[in-house]
């Protein structure tokens, strides 16, 4: 990954409700300047995107099990969240052209970010 016009924050923030964190991500993004690696695990939630097939492919009621239901702006389709089950939010300043040079970018871009998630929990001692 190129060298980043500003230092990467990585903050391990514990437990966090998904909405929780979605807003933090929203109002890091939009105050601009710095880039960020957010370390958390949710509470018991589903997410779904706008083509989600929710009478197919969640099989139970959320409420049930304690669990929220959650739309968010995205496609795909259900993705659970909970404890124990770490997640990685990067929010980086990307090069303008990012991805112009179609699926071989966005592959090497990907897996990138998958080395510096990787990068940080080696120095932050978890993972070995």
């Amino acid at each position: 990954m190129n060298t980043p016009a500003s230092p990467l924050h990585v903050r391990w923030l514990g437990r966090v409700p998904y909405a929780e964190a979605l807003a933090l991500q929203h109002a890091l993004f939009a105050s601009g300047i710095d880039q960020h690696l957010l370390l958390l695990e949710h509470h018991h939630a589903f997410t779904y995107g706008h083509n989600a097939d929710l009478a197919k492919n969640l099989q139970c009621d959320p409420q049930q099990i304690g669990a929220e239901l959650i739309e968010v702006q995205r496609g795909g389709d259900v993705t659970y969240h909970g404890p124990g089950q770490l997640v990685g939010y990067p929010i980086l300043n990307l090069p303008p052209k990012h991805g112009t040079n179609g699926p071989a970018d966005t592959a090497a871009y990907v897996h990138e970010v998958e080395q510096l998630v990787i990068d940080s929990l080696e120095q932050l001692g978890i993972g070995d």
